[in-house]
């Protein structure tokens, strides 16, 4: 019997590691992905190996490394002869700081606004659903513009403006998670002892609906970026002399011929953060999904 439980239990040691799902390459690749990215954002001021607003035009336009240029400035230069590498770890900051802001605030209101509604019900509901589908409607390059039209732009209005895209979403998901839990014992029990309904929104249905938010938001936070990029590509961004990856990709815009690596190499930072976002979004949901 002994001889047999110790032979069983390396076996079933192994079974159980068998049957445990491993992390797939691509989402191993993509995390690190970020972390470099995250580091990099939280290193910024340490990193940079020349000062980004530094014009020198002697090397203007130098290439980078691959294309005849030197480890003087690895990425290149600039039509004003600043260094790319330090301009790109920059703009990596300021995206990341715009994107987690504006995915955050958006996050807070939407949930905030799904949670009214399914607790007062009534023209309560229907006016935060109305304000819901017309948000969904409504073209946002025409609001951004509006807005900065009549507030001007500065970071923490940028960030806000950004909020506004994708915030009916959580809205959505947070009244019909909200909606459930509350037809379900444990809200109504919770209630039966005296609590509060802010107590038990926060306390009890908020970490119940927790993952599913958690995944909106790993898709909400590309497509932030992607808008953030677009705007900047446009002049409606992040102004100078602060700097960012859509506005890099704006500047290069005008030297897609002569240097391409302006353009290109923020252009490569964006899709392979956009992708690696969506990718560990749609991991995360595979694995918080119990159904799947």
């Amino acid at each position: 019997m002994m001889l047999q439980r110790i032979i069983a239990e390396p076996l079933s040691s192994k079974l159980n590691a068998a049957r445990a799902p491993s992390t797939p390459l691509v989402i191993r690749l993509a995390f690190a992905y970020l972390l470099l990215l995250g580091t990099t954002a939280v290193l910024a001021q340490l990193v940079i190996p020349y000062d980004s607003a530094a014009i020198d035009l002697k090397p203007r336009l130098s290439p980078p490394i691959g294309w005849g240029g030197s480890l003087a400035h690895p990425f290149g230069t600039d039509e004003l002869g600043r260094d790319m590498l330090s301009r790109l770890v920059l703009s990596i900051q300021m995206s990341a700081f715009i994107g987690l802001g504006a995915t955050g605030v958006g996050a807070v209101l939407g949930t905030t606004l799904g949670f009214v509604a399914a607790h007062f019900r009534g023209w309560i509901e229907q006016a935060i659903l109305a304000l819901v589908d017309f948000q969904a409607t409504m073209p946002f390059l025409i609001l951004a513009l509006a807005v900065l039209a009549f507030i001007g732009n500065s970071l923490a209005v940028f960030i806000c403006l950004l909020a506004l895209h994708g915030w009916e979403r959580y809205a959505r998901i947070a009244r019909g998670l909200a909606i459930s839990a509350n037809a379900q014992g444990y809200a109504g029990a919770v209630r039966q002892l005296g609590a509060r309904p802010l107590h038990v929104y926060w306390r009890h249905i908020l970490p119940n609906v927790a993952a599913t938010l958690i995944v909106s938001m790993t898709i909400s936070f590309p497509e932030i970026i992607l808008v953030e990029s677009g705007l900047s590509f446009l002049g409606l961004g992040v102004q100078p002399p602060s700097t960012s990856l859509g506005a890099m990709v704006g500047y290069g815009r005008d030297y897609l011929a002569r240097a391409p690596w302006i353009l290109m190499i923020p252009s490569v930072v964006i899709s392979l953060m956009a992708l690696s976002v969506s990718l560990i979004g749609d991991w995360l949901r595979d694995r918080l999904d119990g159904t799947l």
